[in-house]
């Protein structure tokens, strides 16, 4: 893991559209379906052992959850892995509450109301 990033550069970074980088919500699908960071994928910690090849070749990886606690362990396991040992891998700081302070959160259900909590 290569330390934390902030809410204002993960959403700099998905803004530059140059960018290859790779925003990973570690919530349940129920949750992500719900709200998330728009162009963010959803990866529930119980599956990153088994889904972290699909990080490999990648240049820049964000772990993102509730409050960036358990995003924290979920970047050391995918800085871990070998096939990501040449990418920037981070947590992001403050989580989705920080992000839904400063900026939108996505739903995959349009009918939806906008939710009370992103998570």
């Amino acid at each position: 893991m290569d330390g934390e990033i902030s809410t204002d550069e993960v959403h700099r970074l998905l803004e530059d559209d140059g960018e290859d980088v790779h925003v990973v919500d570690i919530r349940d699908e129920r949750s992500f379906e719900r709200a998330h960071i728009p162009d963010s994928e959803n990866v529930p910690f119980d599956e990153l052992p088994a889904r972290i090849a699909e990080f490999d070749d990648a240049d820049r990886v964000v772990t993102v959850c509730p409050h960036g606690k358990a995003s924290v362990q979920a970047a050391r396991l995918i800085g871990s892995y070998e096939g990501s040992a040449d990418a920037t891998v981070e947590s992001m700081a403050g989580g989705l509450t920080e992000w839904a302070e400063a900026y939108d959160l996505v739903s995959d259900d349009e009918a939806a109301e906008e939710p009370d909590v992103p998570f």
